[in-house]
């Protein structure tokens, strides 16, 4: 995958990302929604096993730095169905880099892998439910109490998806 936005760049990883991939997964404040921050072997064996090997995920990277500021989860889950999601540096929040780059994954998946539909998930009733909503995604359903967070508390699980017919 490559897309460009204004600013940014959406490609598929390389182990030359280590580095900022784990500016991102190895800080506690940016994954406290996700798992327990990772270390730089944990972030390594993920870019390499899942990011290149499986292709379950691409970089976002800031055009103007070429640094890679996000992470986006974008995996084949069915026939015509994927699962998309998102971590980004914290440097970088709240300033619509997330928007625009997976609002160009969603776009590339159904108009030019003829997808079906894309879902996301998370604890994050605030941040990612407001970015699953600006994505054109819908409340699919909410298990309450599903999961434990970082700090042992059970959590709610909201589920979005859009599907193609909905982008019309």
């Amino acid at each position: 995958m490559y897309i460009e936005t204004d600013r940014m760049v959406i490609r598929d990883f390389t182990m030359d990302d280590l580095n900022d991939l784990h500016d991102i997964f190895g800080d506690i404040e940016t994954m406290k929604n996700c798992e327990p921050a990772y270390t730089i072997d944990k972030t390594a064996d993920f870019l390499q096993k899942f990011c290149i090997d499986r292709k379950g995920a691409v970089a976002a990277v800031h055009k103007e730095t070429s640094k890679v500021i996000g992470y986006i989860l974008f995996n084949d889950f069915d026939d015509g169905v994927y699962e998309i999601g998102w971590i980004y540096n914290k440097t970088y929040w709240r300033k619509g880099y997330a928007f625009e780059s997976c609002k160009a994954v969603v776009d590339y998946a159904f108009d030019s892998m003829n997808a079906h539909k894309l879902f996301a998930e998370a604890i994050d009733g605030i941040k990612s439910v407001n970015l699953m909503k600006k994505l054109g995604m819908k409340l699919e359903g909410i298990q309450r109490s599903q999961v434990k967070d970082n700090f042992g508390n059970w959590a709610d699980l909201y589920f979005y998806g859009i599907l193609a017919e909905d982008r019309q």
